[in-house]
Parts: C-alpha cells; sequence; structure tokens
C-alpha cells in the first residue's frame, strides 16, 4: 500500500507542476579527484585490474560520497534522483572484471539513493522519487563490432536480458521508477524492458518505467539509426510513465527533438541534456543560468514534464532550473494514456 501510495503521490505532482530531476553523478565524483587507492576500498585492495574509473563500484568503496552527491542535488530542489547504477550489469563491469558483484554493486547504489531520500523526507513534506538507472552497457545488439562481418554480435539478446535482470532485481526494493537511459540501441533497451518485465512476473511487483534514448549527432538519430519518431513507436507498447532524451546534446540542438517528440508522445516528457557540448579541453562550460533559460524556455512552450541535467551538469544547475520553473505546469497529457500501471496488466486510471 505505501508503494502505491507514493505511486499516486509522483502522478499528482507530476499534473500539477514541471518535475525536477538530478543533474550528473560523474561530474560530481570527477570533482572529488578520486585516486585508484579511493576506489579500491579494502575490498578490493588487490584487484589485478584498474579500477579507477569504475563509478558504480563506489556504491562499495565510497559509500558516504554518493550518499552526499544524492543529498545535494535532492537540497538543490530535485524531486527525482537517479541511482549510481548506470554501468552496474555485468556486461558493463566485465572491463572490470567486476562481473560477479554487479548485484551488490547495483544494491548498494539503490539503498544508498533511498537513504538520501529518506533523510529529507523525515524534516520535510517533500517525496523524493528514486530512479533505477539501467544504462545501455557497453555493448550492442543491434551494430557488429567486427567492420568485416556485419552478422557477428558479441553478446545475445538473453544474455543482456539475464545482465538486467540481475541488476533489476538487486535495485528493486528502494526504488519507485526504473530508468532505462541513454538508450543508443533500442534493442538494448527492449532486453532492459524484457528483464524488468519479468521481474514483475516473479514479484509481482509493479514498478512504472522510463524511457530516455540518446540522439548521437547532427544526423537526428540514435547510434542504431532510429529518429526520435521510431524510438518513440518502437517502444510505446511498454506504455512508459515517460519517455524522451538525454546524452550526447546540449539542450539548444536536443530542442528540436524533444519538439518532434511531444506532438506524437501520448505519455510525459523527459528531458535531460548535458550542459552543452564540450569545449576543445572536454570540458562543459554552459553555466547554470544558460542550461535553466533553456529549459524554462521548453516549459513555457508546453514541451516537457521531466527536466533535469546529463554531462556537465551540476547541482547549481539543478538549483537555476527549478528557480526559474517553480510552479509551473508541464506539457499536457491525456489523462487515459498515463503510463502508470499499479496492479494486474491495465493501466490505472487515476482520474477515475
Amino acid at each position: 500500500m505505501e508503494r502505491i501510495r507514493r505511486l499516486k503521490g509522483f502522478e499528482s505532482i507530476a499534473r500539477q507542476r514541471v518535475v525536477i530531476l538530478d543533474g550528473a553523478m560523474g561530474t560530481q565524483i570527477q570533482n572529488l579527484k578520486f585516486e585508484e587507492n579511493d576506489f579500491r576500498g579494502a575490498e578490493f585492495a588487490k584487484s589485478d585490474k584498474l579500477l579507477k574509473g569504475c563509478n558504480d563500484l563506489l556504491n562499495l568503496t565510497q559509500p558516504e560520497a554518493i550518499f552526499e552527491i544524492h543529498k545535494t542535488y535532492i537540497e538543490a530542489g530535485a524531486d527525482f534522483i537517479e541511482t549510481n547504477t548506470f554501468s552496474a550489469t555485468s556486461v558493463a563491469l566485465e572491463d572490470y572484471n567486476l562481473q560477479d558483484f554487479a548485484g551488490k554493486i547495483s544494491e548498494a547504489g539503490a539503498r544508498i539513493a533511498r537513504e538520501a531520500a529518506d533523510e529529507i523526507e523525515k524534516v520535510s513534506d517533500r517525496k523524493i522519487g528514486i530512479l533505477g538507472s539501467l544504462g545501455p552497457t557497453n555493448k550492442t545488439l543491434s551494430i557488429s563490432p567486427k567492420v568485416s562481418d556485419p552478422g557477428y554480435r558479441d553478446i545475445s539478446f538473453e544474455e543482456m536480458r539475464k545482465a538486467y535482470f540481475v541488476q533489476a532485481k538487486a535495485m528493486q526494493p528502494f526504488l519507485d521508477f526504473f530508468l532505462i537511459e541513454t538508450v543508443f540501441d533500442t534493442l538494448n533497451a527492449k532486453a532492459a524492458i524484457k528483464a524488468i518485465f519479468d521481474l514483475r512476473e516473479e514479484t509481482g511487483i509493479y514498478l512504472p518505467v522510463i524511457v530516455s534514448g540518446t540522439i548521437t549527432d547532427a544526423s537526428g538519430r540514435t547510434l542504431s539509426g532510429q529518429t526520435p519518431e521510431a524510438f518513440w513507436y518502437s517502444i510505446r507498447h511498454v506504455r512508459p510513465w515517460a519517455v524522451g532524451l538525454n546524452c550526447a546534446l546540449g539542450a539548444n540542438l536536443m530542442r528540436q527533438h524533444i519538439e518532434t517528440l511531444s506532438r506524437i508522445v501520448d505519455t510525459r516528457i523527459i528531458a535531460f541534456p548535458n550542459a552543452g557540448l564540450p569545449d576543445e579541453f572536454g570540458e562543459y562550460v554552459e553555466t547554470p543560468a544558460e542550461t535553466a533559460e533553456h529549459l524554462s524556455e521548453w516549459v513555457d512552450d508546453g514541451l516537457v514534464n521531466i527536466v533535469g541535467g546529463c554531462c556537465g551538469t551540476t547541482p547549481k544547475h539543478i538549483r537555476a532550473i527549478k528557480d526559474r520553473i517553480v510552479g509551473k505546469t508541464g506539457r499536457k497529457i491525456s489523462t487515459k494514456s498515463s503510463g502508470l500501471k499499479l496492479s494486474g496488466l491495465e493501466p490505472l486510471n487515476l482520474a477515475a
């Protein structure tokens, strides 16, 4: 009942105003300037692999730091925070020989986010949504990694599904939503979706799904070749609670693709662009005020329901976004297509 009550609460908030998502986790971790031993901690001190850069591992070796990042974003105004589990599948962790720790890392990431939210909720009337981040992995099901062999794949759909299932199952007890994000290959996303559906069948617990794709360049397509329209129609049957775009582009370049989705999508639109494009030194230089200006215009033009930031964004960006759009209503959608299902197989019309 508590789960249903929370989901009804988030549904109500999303109908009343724009929801604020958090910003980049990686940017905040980089600012901490952790070295190899910080990533290793005591548990992985003898690893034969270099572990620096495995941000998900910090859920185990530096949990206090991840907790503080989440808390800072919540204090900046985020209604939703994403777990530090972007690469916490066995597929992605294999590069660090940590594949056997995928469940443990994912569980810790979701628990830390929940603890940060709980601390704020206990002393305020706010409710903070926990989004379990399922990233795209470092492999693709739609494209061959061998130019000379277009039909070759180095992973199967079932292997990918199993990896996502382990991650999703470990996180589920602490989450309000699943977030399948930074989708560059929709077949990868469908493996994650299948894993979540299988988990529903096993546990009888429904958590709404949010799906966010990535337009990789000026072609206006994902890496696997889909336009925003094609991306939406290939996942529409899932009835996501929200769908949208993140990463790769700054807000100025992403807007046209969000406009496209806003014309055809019958659920909420989520958008969390980068802080512009990186400069020649790889730095993101778009200021909080500039990012907030872009997203405020999107809100005023009725394009979005949930906004936040991806690469290069910080708590200052989230606070600026919140200050610019506080109290504003989001894009209008049909209450008959909310995408929110709390039980059974049919969407629950919360307006009824």
